[in-house]
């Protein structure tokens, strides 16, 4: 399918990337015995390590929270970012160009290497306005940081620069660097006049923005002189890297805590995150220069994660994420009406959605410069849900002393009701508008909003009865790629009872056969399909027959080098997905062999119990079936059954003396 990354060039960036590498930058790893190493999980809080990376098999897995995939997932999950983004961020890292099924080298559109050279222009752009804020001409820069509360310390944490007066200081930085006309005007640094191309950002305080995956994709400019006519704040134009729809300020700096905290607090200004991040609340993000819409919705989604439990934000068309999302706006009018515009957009996230709103009409900058960081942490504990907000805003633009304005109240409000796509909370909100609008006939209320519901009023992203609009269902990509719908959850089957011997010998032999397939000898491929009696091991044990066993592991490993990496993707895909889960965690699981000059005996030790298990399973069926026998049996079929038994009970003899 066009648009797709070849298959190939996936496998090649499980195989070359190192997962170590990839989890050691959010994860301190330890030795956890051969092969093995462990840390604290970034999924869940836990103060004993139980999150596992095995780097010979590519995989991880969390013990404690059931978390496990590969490094694409791990990056997906981590970093919020779709699968495509998840890949392309890889195969930069190890200097791999992948390519598209319809035979393009790179993304449909794109010249090879195009999306690299402007990420490299964007990462000298900022090292040089970095450097500029140090310069006596940046003074004002640092009088207007200073001014705020911002220490040189705070300016280094979020990469505030400075960008020189001149016409061409950056541009001669980066022709210096190598970067051609055409690279710098695709980029956006540069504008184009009359007389060629010039500086875009001239004497102004300058914001790196960046993806989730830390990469600078466009600058933010607030203005300083006086001198200066353009705009309060100049942002970096549409550009291959810069979409204002699809970028937040702060997110590569927050990613962390929302994933752990499970909470998202959504701020105006790139001030306003830095007075957030430096008094605490370390989840804020910004829009830059857009409104908050469903293209950053689908950012925060990912980072809260799919949680389909009660309580969670409710989703399009459907689902749920666990967690919250705080808007924060200015008391005034504008800040309402950017509340009411929040809850008009897309209704992306509803029932745990909030507006936290200062009093005073205080952004949180001058907030924590006025009262300190508590003040800040106060305002977000304060929030308001926003269904009550809005219900409230609107009342608000009645007299509710006279019967008139009560009227016209309900009126204005029940179309608000109407627009709550969770039927079930909709008759809440019923009762609490009724009890605002001062009213004790709730039955009166119903009606108005029932009429609403009628009447299609308050289709704000979505019809009143929470159904889907078609385009919500067609356009769910991420840039108009091939993003997958969101994850249905598949019930993983049962594992089996730890404390059962049986089932223990079972496990540790689908462990070493996925670890270290070269060390277990071919007689696991001469195992039944019924020699695993736990119907989860079952499972995996018929997967691992149809990738090929043990002969075609060693067929795997030996093409990759000596990495079981690709021999694992190969019983996943050959394992039904309620297994897929438990495929990873034995993958990662550590042996408990932990010297690696032991570990070939240990292996064998552990496969030959299995078969030995097999052996003294079929004497005993052998030898109940002979017992059933009456007199009157078959002599033909009893010498039979009693020739199978006495060779059955000579191989498991032959197996345990060559122990």
């Amino acid at each position: 399918m066009a648009g797709r990354i070849r298959r190939e060039d996936v496998e090649a960036v499980r195989e070359r990337v190192r997962i170590e590498d990839v989890v050691g930058a959010h994860v301190a790893l330890r030795s956890a015995g051969v092969g093995s190493l462990k840390g604290l999980c970034p999924f869940h809080d836990e103060r004993t390590p139980s999150f596992h990376v095995r780097p010979q098999v590519g995989r991880y897995h969390c013990f404690g929270c059931g978390e496990g995939g590969d490094v694409i997932s791990f990056v997906q999950k981590v970093d919020g970012l779709g699968f495509t983004d998840a890949v392309e961020h890889l195969a930069s890292r190890v200097g791999m160009e992948v390519r598209y099924e319809d035979g393009g080298p790179t993304r449909p559109g794109e010249e090879p290497g195009r999306r690299r050279r402007l990420l490299d222009a964007h990462r000298v752009a900022e090292e040089f306005y970095r450097e500029q804020l140090l310069t006596p001409a940046a003074a004002p820069g640092r009088a207007f940081l200073a001014e705020r509360g911002f220490d040189r310390s705070a300016a280094e944490d979020f990469g505030v620069g400075f960008a020189p007066q001149g016409w061409d200081g950056l541009l001669r930085h980066l022709r210096g660097r190598g970067f051609t006309e055409a690279e710098l005007t695709a980029s956006g640094l540069v504008s184009q006049g009359q007389r060629g191309i010039y500086d875009r950002f001239r004497g102004r305080l300058v914001w790196p923005i960046r993806e989730v995956t830390g990469e600078t994709v466009g600058f933010g400019a607030r203005r300083l002189l006086d001198d200066d006519n353009g705009p309060k704040y100049l942002n970096t134009p549409e550009t291959p890297l810069y979409r204002k729809s699809h970028v937040l300020y702060g997110i590569d700096l927050a990613k962390r805590e929302i994933s752990r905290e499970r909470q998202v607090v959504v701020v105006e200004g790139y001030t306003d995150v830095m007075a957030m991040h430096l008094s605490g609340v370390r989840t804020a993000v910004a829009t830059c220069g857009t409104a908050f819409g469903g293209d950053h919705a689908r950012i925060v989604r990912r980072l809260l994660g799919d949680g389909g439990g009660a309580g969670g934000v409710q989703l399009v068309g459907g689902g749920s994420v666990g967690g919250a999302v705080v808007f924060t706006f200015d008391g005034d009018a504008a800040g309402q009406k950017a509340a009411l515009r929040a809850f008009g957009e897309d209704q992306s996230f509803t029932a745990q959605t909030f507006v936290a709103v200062e009093p005073s009409g205080m952004d949180p900058c001058d907030l924590r410069q006025a009262r300190g960081p508590d003040a800040v942490r106060a305002l977000v504990q304060a929030r308001q849900p926003l269904f009550e907000f809005v219900i409230r805003s609107t009342l608000a633009a009645h007299d509710l002393t006279t019967a008139e304005g009560r009227v016209g109240a309900l009126r204005a409000a029940a179309p608000v009701v109407a627009g709550i796509r969770d039927t079930a909370l909709r008759p809440e909100y019923v009762r609490l508008l009724a009890g605002w609008l001062g009213m004790d006939d709730q039955e009166t209320v119903r009606r108005a909003v029932q009429d609403a519901v009628r009447r299609g009023a308050g289709r704000t992203g979505g019809d009143a009865r929470g159904t889907q609009r078609p385009d919500d269902r067609a356009r769910g990509g991420d840039r108009g790629r091939d993003v997958a719908p969101e994850p249905v959850r598949v019930a993983r089957m049962a594992t089996p009872d730890r404390r059962d011997p049986v089932a223990q010998v079972e496990r540790t032999a689908l462990e070493v056969v996925l670890q270290a397939p070269l060390l277990v000898p071919e007689d696991f491929d001469a195992l039944a399909p019924d020699a695993f009696a736990a119907p989860a091991y079952r499972a995996v044990h018929e997967a691992v027959r149809a990738a090929g066993g043990v002969a075609g592991a060693r067929a795997h490993v030996e093409r990759a080098g000596g990495a079981s990496t690709a021999w694992v993707g190969a019983v996943l895909e050959e394992a039904a997905e309620p297994v897929h889960a438990l495929v990873t965690e034995l993958s990662v699981a550590p042996l408990p062999e932990d010297r690696e000059e032991a570990l070939p005996g240990y292996v064998r030790g552990v496969v030959m119990r299995l078969v030995d298990i097999g052996y003294t399973r079929q004497i005993a069926d052998v030898r109940g079936r002979l017992q059933r026998m009456g007199p009157d049996a078959d002599p033909v079929a009893s010498r039979a059954l009693f020739t199978e038994l006495l060779e059955l009970e000579g191989r498991r003899r032959t197996l345990r003396e060559s122990a």
